[in-house]
């Protein structure tokens, strides 16, 4: 499986924008997907997750702005970013592998297959 995320800019604090995570493969429909982002300087962090059955999860700090969805006949995955803030500046990764569980969406090291990061960039 390779994962090719884009969509990521530089855009001023209150805008939207929209990820996308592009993948190859015919098994893509059941795959877990999960968005991770890293500033600099810090750990890379969970930010939201979609499952084979499109049931979701989310970082309590993104809940309510981010929206994570899924097309499976295009095999991507979208993650919908409203009302950004500064501080989501990021670089943001896609990832994906097809055993996740669901109490372990949010740990990136049980993902085995990453996409290169989209830097998103948000002014104030």
């Amino acid at each position: 499986v390779q994962l090719q995320a884009s969509g990521g800019g530089l855009v001023q604090a209150g805008d939207p924008l929209r990820l996308s995570c592009a993948a190859s493969g015919d098994t893509f429909r059941r795959l877990t997907v999960g968005w991770f982002r890293q500033a600099p300087g810090k750990a890379r962090e969970f930010v939201a997750a979609i499952r084979w059955n499109s049931n979701t999860r989310y970082a309590d700090s993104m809940k309510g702005r981010f929206t994570v969805s899924r097309d499976n006949a295009q095999n991507t995955v979208y993650l919908q970013m409203n009302s950004l803030k500064p501080e989501d500046t990021a670089v943001y990764y896609c990832a994906a592998d097809p055993s996740i569980i669901l109490s372990s969406l949010t740990r990136p090291d049980l993902y085995n297959y990453w996409g290169q990061g989209t830097l998103v960039t948000v002014s104030s």
